[in-house]
């Protein structure tokens, strides 16, 4: 397994991330969620071994992870890390990209294995074109092949799809997933996209301010979030005080568990409507303050409607 022990660190005196401690299975698909500046990207950093720790250890099945104080070279051999700049080389063609690092002992397995890396990031028709005329969306890409190309133990991805179009998002997140599975290789994917999360790992963390704040299954994290951040990270989010039992409590709510009804507890007035595709998201006004709900149709704007959580 990938262990992190009471691990803390920072680039100055002041620490970026705060005893942070966790455990991860062999074949394992984490995501990494958390706001801009958490902690993510250098949390990855370390588990690469690409900084020394100031408190703390790191290890995969018992062997420890070092920094540049005691390897010659960053990084583990067994680990594979792409970071947000992809770090291609402009003038190798894609394929020459992606067969960087494979042996030349073989060159009909080697011409097979690129071929099969490109095709699981649908790039084959690019395999001749120069790196630095493709489109940034192709680059990354051409950079998750070539991480794969000598298949790691541990592959840690930051932010893997953020310059690639949702049309092909989506297909090239099943076929990649769905390869790291049946590979049995651990991959923890940094991201700010949910889907991420909710469609493809196994468990997810949660960053807050450098420290881990949550780790459980991702369905866990998203249907029973212990604080609004959590839940925020997935979308928007309402927090409601609603009576039980004579007491008042503040519980979270999601657009999609709130529908109109007649009578319902919940008086609101409609602000705004923005049309998602299959329903509308609705802005409402709830005591002064913004409430967001779900909605089949458009609504009038001004309209006073009543809400009630879904059972």
């Amino acid at each position: 397994m990938l262990r992190v022990e009471n691990l803390s660190f920072g680039y100055t005196d002041k620490k970026i991330l705060h005893n942070i401690s966790f455990d991860i299975q062999k074949g394992q698909n984490i995501a990494l969620l958390g706001e801009s500046g958490c902690g993510k990207s250098t949390l990855l950093k370390l588990m690469y071994g690409l900084y020394d720790l100031d408190e703390g250890n790191i290890s995969w099945n018992n062997t420890p992870i070092t920094g540049p104080k005691f390897n010659l070279v960053p990084g583990m051999p067994f680990m594979k890390f792409m970071a947000q700049d992809f770090g291609l080389m402009p003038y190798e063609t894609a394929a020459e990209s992606v067969g960087k690092y494979l042996t030349n002992a073989f060159t009909a397995l080697k011409k097979l294995r690129i071929q099969e890396l490109l095709e699981i990031v649908e790039m084959t028709e690019f395999s001749k074109v120069n790196v630095n005329l493709l489109s940034g969306g192709q680059q990354q890409r051409v950079a998750l092949a070539r991480v794969l190309a000598l298949e790691p133990e541990v592959l840690l991805l930051d932010e893997p799809f953020s310059h690639i179009d949702n049309f092909r998002k989506n297909a090239l997140r099943r076929n990649l997933f769905a390869y790291l599975k049946s590979r049995g290789i651990t991959v923890i994917v940094a991201t700010h996209d949910s889907t991420d999360a909710l469609s493809f790992s196994d468990e997810t963390m949660i960053l807050q301010g450098g420290q881990l704040v949550a780790k459980a299954p991702s369905k866990e994290i998203y249907k029973n979030p212990e604080s609004k951040y959590i839940a925020s990270l997935f979308g928007e989010v309402n927090e409601l005080a609603i009576s039980r039992d004579g007491k008042t409590e503040n519980i979270l709510v999601y657009p999609h568990q709130l529908k109109v009804t007649e009578n319902g507890p919940l008086k609101v007035t409609v602000k705004q409507c923005y049309f998602k595709g299959s329903h509308y998201l609705i802005k409402a006004a709830f005591n002064g303050r913004p409430l967001f709900f779900q909605h089949d149709s458009e609504l009038e704007l001004q309209l006073d409607v009543t809400l009630e959580v879904k059972k």
